[in-house]
């Protein structure tokens, strides 16, 4: 996944969420989550990260809603 693609979701895994806005591994992401660095919302039994409320903490724009 690239950054383009995760910022055209509503939201994307913590593993994807760490590697690619901050170089993090499994593991790393993880604890970054649970820190609260990485925000993240829960789906049933999935840790997932909201792209856009990440991208707004970056200086991001996210294409959601956006007409293409």
């Amino acid at each position: 996944m690239t950054v383009d693609e995760a910022l055209s979701r509503p939201t994307i895994s913590v593993t994807d969420a760490g590697a690619l806005f901050f170089g993090l591994g499994r593991n790393s992401s993880y604890e970054a989550a649970k820190r609260g660095d990485i925000p993240t919302i829960k789906i049933g039994g999935r840790i997932m990260v909201p792209v856009a409320p990440l991208a707004e903490k970056l200086g991001l724009r996210t294409s959601i809603g956006r007409a293409a």
